[in-house]
């Protein structure tokens, strides 16, 4: 079956699904009213200077001001600076920055009201603003031109030496003065005219930008990034791909022609998705995406995984569930550790989750089981392109991962906190309620003025009150000489009552 992509396109969203031997790897999801704005570049006003942080506040016109560290301040970056390379995820890749030995203050870079021109480098999360970079990368079939970095690298993925320096040959001659490139992996092979027309582009489209930047008051937006087809397309199709289905005759005539002009020799793998059945349910991906946006993850074994998501971190719990093995007690652990070890990667990568991240595996007593299973979640993870590092086994049981944030992860974009339990979860019990209100009904105490107390509460509370606490109620009849009328209201939280006296 090999490696396939699918785009599902609809009028509110894009959905695109990357495959490997039908499981899938990848998900990213672009919506009308809530798009991806990573990779713009806009010219925005310093709104705000914060020398105790570093960083700065950018206005860029958008709901959220954006973020800005010192170290992303853009300056002069000479052919002395050391660089390090990029290491081209398929996407566009990290812009790499000049390693200096020390950054000159924020309140020496910025001042507010001052204009900049920036990028994108990381969207919007929960409640912070997006994080941009002074550093411009602009991304094409086969190279990142850097036009404020003098750097030339190639992408780490492409491992034969030999086409590595002629590479990097080829670029030494066609760069232009000033300016750096990274060659991105799809470049293996490619001659040099091909790179030559690439380079041509991306310097016609820097001017085009810095032309706009001169004649637009700020805060504008100067360039924005291909849509999310158009993207994955330019990132991620090459001759690895055996397919790609779009389930839009018209996306598909778009990108047909888009490949035809670069790529012509793969214009055949990209087919039109015209059954009957939706495109994803028809591969099995509305169910992953289901299982993605799930507490409890089943292992095939019986076991299951409970990922658990809080401000700080996300936590991710080992459990042998119906699990019982058939040997000792320690094999039954290791294998549903190990097993656990793999799901937990795949589901990590599925979700985009970033961050710090524990795993609290179920204990083991040896230390070479311990050992197993840390090296099988290292190798799970060393295909996933984002930057992670993995501690060993604590006594406690416990691994951390740390994972780079490259985008919003699964939950965040598709669902948000409940509004009833307020995200913590979960909500008072109605017993807890009810004595509550007993509580408050007594701070109320005997009173000549009132004959009658009225207690509205969430249906289920009154049901509590009314049957397994009316004893109660009657105490509190005779100790305040007052009748107390319990009225169901469904309208009311189950947290939330009313206590009214007549």
């Amino acid at each position: 079956m090999g490696l396939e992509i699918a785009i599902n396109v609809a009028r509110e969203e894009t959905r695109v699904a990357v495959l490997d031997n039908g499981v899938v790897t990848d998900l990213f999801n672009d919506r009308a009213k809530h798009q991806d704005f990573v990779g713009n570049i806009y010219k925005g006003r310093v709104a705000k200077v914060l020398p105790g942080m570093q960083a700065a506040f950018i206005d860029l016109g958008l709901d959220k001001s954006a973020f800005m560290h010192a170290s992303d301040v853009c300056t002069d970056a000479g052919p002395g600076d050391t660089l390090f390379d990029s290491e081209d995820d398929d996407q566009a890749p990290e812009m790499p920055r000049p390693k200096r030995q020390g950054v000159k203050p924020i309140e020496q870079l910025l001042a507010e009201g001052q204009d900049i021109m920036v990028q994108i480098s990381k969207g919007p999360i929960g409640t912070k603003g997006p994080r941009v970079t002074g550093y411009v990368s602009l991304p094409g079939r086969y190279l990142v031109f850097m036009p404020n970095v003098e750097h030339i690298g190639v992408s780490r993925r492409i491992a034969k030496d030999e086409e590595r320096a002629r590479l990097k040959d080829i670029m030494k001659h066609l760069r232009k003065p000033g300016c750096g490139y990274i060659v991105r992996t799809v470049s293996e092979g490619v001659k040099e005219d091909e790179l030559r027309a690439d380079v041509e582009f991306l310097h016609v489209l820097w001017q085009d930008i810095l032309t706009k930047r001169d004649q637009s008051p700020a805060p504008a937006l100067l360039h924005s990034d291909l849509s999310l087809s158009f993207r994955v397309v330019r990132d991620m199709f090459s001759k690895k791909v055996d397919r790609l289905l779009i389930d839009s005759r018209t996306e598909y005539e778009a990108i047909r022609d888009f490949v035809n002009r670069f790529l012509p020799e793969l214009t055949s793998r990209i087919q039109p998705y015209e059954k009957q059945d939706p495109l994803f349910e028809h591969l099995g991906i509305e169910q992953e995406i289901a299982r993605a946006l799930s507490r409890k993850v089943w292992l095939k074994s019986g076991g299951h995984i409970v990922i658990d998501h809080t401000e700080a971190m996300t936590v991710i719990d080992v459990n042998t569930g119906r699990f019982v093995g058939k040997r000792d007690q320690e094999e039954t652990i290791l294998r549903n550790n190990l097993e656990a070890a793999k799901e937990i990667a795949y589901q990590v990568r599925l979700r985009g989750i970033g961050g710090i991240i524990i795993v609290d595996f179920i204990d083991m007593e040896r230390e070479r089981n311990r050992d197993k299973v840390y090296h099988a979640l290292v190798d799970a993870m060393s295909a996933d392109k984002a930057r992670t590092r993995i501690s060993r086994i604590s006594d406690l049981g416990l691994i951390e991962i740390s994972r780079e944030r490259v985008r919003e992860d699964l939950l965040r974009a598709m669902s948000e906190p409940c509004h009833y339990c307020d995200g913590r979860g979960y909500t008072k019990s109605p017993t807890s309620v009810a004595y509550e209100i007993f509580k408050e009904m007594r701070k109320l105490g005997r009173s000549p003025d009132h004959q009658r107390i009225v207690v509205g509460a969430n249906p289920a509370v009154a049901d509590v009150l009314q049957d397994q606490e009316r004893q109660g109620l009657e105490e509190l009849e005779r100790a305040s000489s007052c009748k107390i009328i319990v009225t169901p209201d469904a309208s009311l939280h189950i947290e939330q009552f009313d206590i009214a006296t007549l």
